[in-house]
This record gives structure tokens, sequence and C-alpha cells, in this order.
């Protein structure tokens, strides 16, 4: 039972992380644009991707990350944690930050790359550090910015008692539905998550979760996946903002169990050699894939075309499987000529063998 359950987070990063690039897949239209295709039939398919595959994404890893801090004793003791969690997460997202900024904003400015470019000092501050406001070319980066936050607080967090706990994800999720949290908390879902997260660890919920009928896991986010598409992409707009964020929250909820019940599922077939192999590399993958969408996005998108041109749809569905090449690639030649860097990048999880 262990064996799956650690197969089944090492699947549900792997799908999760994947998914994430939907969210920011490459369209070649710019945000005015990409309003005016609201409703057609490629637009419509790119915002099922990002339902299906990316809806899950944040709450998953938010759970995951509470679940696994609530079992290690090493989280009680406050200063080793903390430097462990910076080095393991601030760290990179810093250092990788900086490479978007000298690697895209480079581009923009001897290439022309329609990209961000350092405005004044304060825009370079936000964009290593996240200070109070996501980042303008990494925007994943607030995930990791506001999980290093929870870190910070898990070694009280684990001492508080379910129900406290509970009230605490509750004030979150609350938060999320008013808009509050910035600049504190970027994304208030995660604590949510994060909290229920170590909530689950103590309830034996990953294995009950996982042993759900198909219906149990799925039928909610089946269900709440269109209403969602339909609030978000629909020419009616039916709710005020509090009640579309928590139908959000909702939507994620659901998405967040169909996922790891998905995951689960696959940690008992032949699919977790293979799996269990890419799984190093997500958390590369996941501070990489927006630097490779920014620099070559366009240059695959000249053989295809932008969002509504005939063969867009297929470099769409296959954008996370290029990513995925190339990170390995990448990563591969980092761990043989700079394995330390290697090792910092991915946050401890890549060394060369």
């Amino acid at each position: 039972m262990e064996s799956r359950r650690s197969d089944a987070i090492r699947i549900a990063r792997v799908l999760c992380i994947s998914g994430i690039v939907y969210v920011h897949a490459w369209t070649g239209l710019s945000g005015y644009d990409l309003q005016l295709a609201s409703g057609t039939p490629q637009e419509t398919l790119r915002w099922i991707l990002m339902e299906v595959f990316g809806r899950s994404a944040v709450p998953l890893l938010g759970l995951i990350s509470g679940w696994l801090v609530a079992g290690s004793s090493r989280t009680r003791h406050w200063g080793p944690h903390v430097t462990r969690k910076a080095r393991t997460i601030l760290l990179p997202m810093v250092l990788w930050n900086a490479l978007a900024i000298v690697l895209v904003s480079g581009a923009a400015w001897q290439f022309g790359l329609a990209a961000p470019m350092p405005q004044s000092w304060n825009w370079l501050v936000e964009e290593l550090f996240i200070v109070t406001h996501p980042p303008d070319i990494n925007v994943q980066m607030p995930f990791l910015r506001d999980l290093f936050l929870c870190m910070v607080a898990a070694p009280l967090l684990v001492r508080l008692p379910s129900p406290v706990l509970a009230m605490i994800a509750l004030a979150a999720a609350t938060c999320h539905v008013l808009g509050l949290g910035p600049p504190v908390i970027l994304r208030a879902s995660i604590p949510m998550f994060f909290s229920i997260g170590i909530i689950a660890r103590r309830a034996g919920l990953a294995e009950r979760i996982g042993n759900w009928p198909a219906l149990a896991a799925l039928l909610p986010f089946g269900v709440l996946m269109p209403l969602h598409l339909y609030v978000s992409i629909g020419d009616a707009r039916p709710f005020d903002a509090a009640s579309t964020a928590a139908m959000d929250l909702t939507a994620r909820v659901a998405a967040s169990l169909a996922a790891w019940w998905v995951a689960w599922t696959l940690a008992a077939t032949r699919a977790v050699p293979v799996l269990r192999r890419i799984e190093p590399y997500m958390f590369f993958y996941f501070c990489a894939h927006l630097i490779l969408i920014w620099l070559f996005g366009p240059i695959l998108g000249k053989v295809t075309g932008p969002l509504g041109s005939p063969l867009y749809p297929v470099y769409l569905i296959v954008q996370p499987f290029l990513i995925l090449g190339a990170v390995v690639l990448i990563a591969q030649l980092l761990l043989k000529v700079a394995p330390r860097a290697a090792g910092v990048l991915s946050g401890g999880r890549l060394k060369r063998a």
C-alpha cells in the first residue's frame, strides 16, 4: 500500500505539472485577440484542456505538499526545516526568475521577441522575488512563493488539531472567494489546500479516495467542468465575482479529487516505471516551461500558425510533450557539464548517477 501511495504521488506530480502547460500554452495572440476568439472551436478546445488537465494542478500539488510535511518528523524543527525549504523551493525560484529575465527579456532586447523587458529597479525586484504581485514572465512562480510561506508555517500547522486546521482552510477559502490575501499570500487557495493535505494525512484519505468507485471520483468534476466553462467563456455572466470565485474553488476541489483517483489507478498499471523515471524532472519542468514557451513557442508557431490556424490544435495538444523532451535534454546536458547547478535548479531532485 505504501509503495502504491508513493507511486501515485509521483504520477500525480507528472500529470499536474504537465497539465499546467495547457494553462500557459503559446497561442500567438494578444490578450485582446484572445478575448475576440472567445467561444471559437479552438479557444474552447484550449479551455477544455486547461480545465481537464490544468484545473487540478495547483490544488493537488498543494495537497500533496501538506500531506508530505504532515508525515515528516523533520518538519517539527523549524530552523533546519525552513533552511531546507529555502534551498529546495525559494532559491530555485529566484534563480529561474533571474534566468527568465536574462533569456526572455534578453531575446526581446536583441531579437525583438514580444516579451516583457526591464522597466525599473522595482520591476526587477518583483520579477526576481515576487514580493507583492505575480511576475510578468514566470507567471507560474507564485505557487512556489506561496508554498514556501506555507512551509515556513508548517512546523506550527502540523502541531495544530485538525478542527483548527479546518478553520484555517475555511478562512483561506473565504479569502479566495473574496479576493483577499495579496500582497501577503498571492493565491489564498494554496494555504487552504496545504492545510487540507495535513488533515488528509491524519484521516488516511489518500487511500480511501483512491479506492472510490470511478463514478464517485470523476462525476463531480465532470458536472462542474462544463458549468465552469460556460461561466468562464460563455456570452452570459450569470454570477457575480464572488460566486464565480466560489465555483472556481469548488471545481478545483473536484478536479484535485479526480486527478488523485486517476493517479492512484495508474499506480497499479504498467505505466509506473515510465512515469517514475519522468518524475524527477518535473520540478525542473515546472520552472523551465514558460521560458521555453516564451523563446520557442513563436518559432514553432511559424509552422502551425497561431490559434485559429488549421494546424494549431495539433501544436496545442503536443506542447507538454515537446517541452518535456526539451527539459529532459537540457537537464541531462546540465547534469553532465554542471551537476551542482542541475541539482540546485531542480530543487535537489536531479543528481548525476
